[in-house]
């Protein structure tokens, strides 16, 4: 096993509140951050000054989601619907109050928007018109996450009920539900080859299935002390990171589903509270976090052959 480097490159700071949510643009060194003090952020990796102010909105931003198409941002603001932003304007050019309750994940596919809610719905949203044109009522818990699988067109969703369900996005119909987590789904994420779901949640359990095995479960980890609340992969696909509120980021191997290195604030100058988000850019493979401690911290992984 090849010894793997991390190194903290710099730390962001300027939220006044837990950073909730991390998101890509379509530029490798940019991202956006969201957080309980209701300010919509923009980072540069090339820079280390602190972000620009894209918005400040009242309540607390558990979640965005950048359209590459359009160039806009959908910022969830809870309690209040979505509210799609020109990041670069600094402007808002639409909003829909779908929804009062908090708002967790946000994703898309071909020209719908898929909104989870606190409330178990997921909402689909026509992206050109801005009207809701169906709700998938399948829970009484929250729906937590979400991951679109674009090869099988299906959609992952992780909910309070401790289930994962799948969705054809054609129609919206539910293809199966995955049993096995204890408690809550925090987090869901298909592999970049989309032949993979991983799974993870309040119980610490890592869950790993196989997608065209019809969900077969390949692996059940015990990976984290507390809950799980997000994982991304790297952008080869593999390796992949999780995050917990055990206040550490583990590296995985995607293929032997072992752990290969820890970070914490012991032995790294980690976060010293819960870790939320995660984002493995393509940008000389950085992978980017955010805590509950208000920071931003930017980190270098190399792995050794």
């Amino acid at each position: 096993m090849g010894k793997v480097n991390v190194s903290k490159l710099k730390t962001f700071t300027g939220h006044n509140d837990c950073v909730y949510t991390l998101e890509r643009t379509q530029y490798d060194h940019m991202f956006f951050s969201g957080a309980g003090d209701g300010m919509v952020v923009f980072w540069n990796l090339m820079e280390s000054e602190n972000g620009q102010l894209i918005a400040k909105l009242p309540n607390s931003v558990y979640s965005l989601h950048y359209l590459k198409n359009q160039n806009l941002l959908v910022a969830g603001h809870n309690y209040d619907g979505i509210h799609l932003l020109d990041w670069e304007k600094k402007e808002e050019v639409g909003s829909l109050k779908m929804t009062d309750h908090a708002i967790f994940d946000i994703n898309s596919f071909e020209n719908h928007l898929y909104v989870s809610d606190a409330s178990g719905t997921v909402t689909v949203v026509d992206l050109k018109s801005l009207h809701v044109v169906y709700k998938i009522n399948n829970s009484l818990k929250s729906a937590r996450a979400i991951a679109i699988n674009e090869q099988s067109r299906e959609m992952a969703v992780g909910y309070s009920d401790n289930k994962v369900r799948i969705f054809n996005l054609d129609d919206y119909q539910l293809v199966r539900e995955l049993e096995g987590h204890e408690n809550s789904v925090f987090t869901v994420k298909y592999s970049p080859d989309g032949q993979l779901l991983v799974t993870a949640g309040r119980d610490a359990h890592l869950k790993i299935w196989d997608v065209q095995a019809g969900y077969l479960e390949l692996e059940d980890i015990v990976a984290h002390m507390y809950a799980i609340n997000n994982l991304d992969f790297s952008p080869d696909g593999k390796h992949f990171v999780t995050c917990s509120m055990d206040k550490s980021i583990k590296i995985w191997d995607t293929h032997a589903f072992r752990l290969l290195k820890v970070i914490d604030k012991a032995r790294h100058a980690g976060h010293g509270t819960s870790v939320n988000k995660l984002l493995w850019s393509s940008y000389k493979d950085l992978l980017v976090s955010a805590s509950d401690d208000r920071a931003i911290s930017v980190w270098d992984i190399e792995f050794d052959s």
